[in-house]
């Protein structure tokens, strides 16, 4: 089969495409033909070597994928050949097929497609932790998405409104905004041209959103933190702006605020089943309409690196995918 090949830790230029065994499945395991991978962050920052998990090398990058049964191992019985499935592994994604353990691989209801599917896991995973489990978003509350415009911003836009709250949109441009608000944001925020606090106040009445979603850190997360409202929640869920804010520690308590970390990874290893319910109760979402995840573009394995590259210089909305 044709993979994605890391050799060395460098720049997504570095990557090629090279011919490898075609993978077989041993007990507990399943073996996907790939119809589309989805692309992350985490996944630049790995082939770059800058992201808390290093894979020997080499490696085939991709944390997620979606597409059709190719082979089970002994033991596998919950999916069977030629059924249509997504699966999140960390890497292996950017193939032709892909080698999961069976405990990562979902069936896809009737309605959803391998290209939205691709696309589920990390993103609207994490989104799913975050706000259900660890921000516990309410009817009527009012939510707060950084980096609203890109794949976990807007996934965060479309599962803040099917819980019911109330959306504030930020990002950097008037297309983008355009978008979310197609998505459902009830209010957008500019940050290259207004003020965050004063928008902030003037979009919530100046009371303050009761839960931030940030996946984004940088210049924003002070101004914003200082603008919750009062036993609010301020998810940390990353740092695709680059820098790690550094926040004076008065401000939670003036606040009576939560900071809240959100590591969708670890929780999906050390909590599978509800893990599990999450994506079973979005895979509802999707299927029936209620969430409408973007798929913005698609680029066959040869421009794994562009895609990769777009996603590093937040050019991308929405998510894209690998698609072999």
């Amino acid at each position: 089969m044709r993979a994605v090949t890391c050799t060395a830790f460098a720049e997504p230029e570095a990557l090629s495409v090279q011919t490898v065994p075609d993978p077989i499945p041993g007990p507990g395991e399943v073996v996907l033909k790939v119809e589309a991978a989805g692309v992350n962050y985490p996944d630049a920052l790995m082939v770059m070597g800058q992201y808390q998990v290093k894979p020997p090398l080499p490696f085939t990058p991709g944390a997620e994928a979606a597409g059709t049964v190719a082979a089970v191992g002994e033991g596998v019985s919950h999916v069977q050949v030629g059924q249509r499935v997504a699966a999140f592994t960390g890497t292996g994604a950017f193939a032709e097929m892909l080698l999961a353990p069976a405990n990562a691989v979902m069936p896809l209801p009737d309605g959803v497609s391998t290209e939205v599917a691709a696309g589920l896991p990390l993103a609207f995973g994490t989104t799913m932790h975050a706000l259900v489990d660890r921000a516990n978003l309410r009817e009527g509350e009012t939510l707060l998405v950084l980096g609203a415009a890109g794949g976990v911003g807007l996934a965060a836009v479309t599962i803040g409104k099917a819980l019911g709250a109330r959306v504030i949109a930020a990002a950097s441009s008037e297309e983008k905004l355009a978008l979310c608000r197609e998505h459902g944001a009830d209010g957008t925020l500019n940050y290259s041209s207004e003020d965050l606090r004063e928008r902030v106040k003037a979009l919530t009445g100046g009371k303050g959103p009761d839960v931030i979603f940030d996946p984004v850190g940088g210049d924003f997360a002070e101004a914003a933190f200082r603008s919750i409202g009062w036993g609010g929640r301020y998810l940390v869920v990353g740092f695709a702006g680059g820098g790690i804010p550094k926040l004076p520690l008065n401000l939670p308590l003036l606040k009576g605020a939560s900071l809240v970390g959100v590591f969708w990874g670890e929780f999906a290893r050390r909590d599978p089943r509800a893990n599990a319910r999450n994506l079973a109760r979005l895979l509802g979402w999707v299927a029936d309409g209620t969430v409408r995840p973007l798929v913005s573009a698609r680029y066959p394995l040869e421009r794994t690196p562009e895609a990769l590259r777009a996603l590093l210089e937040r050019r991308v909305t929405g998510k894209v995918v690998v698609a072999p």
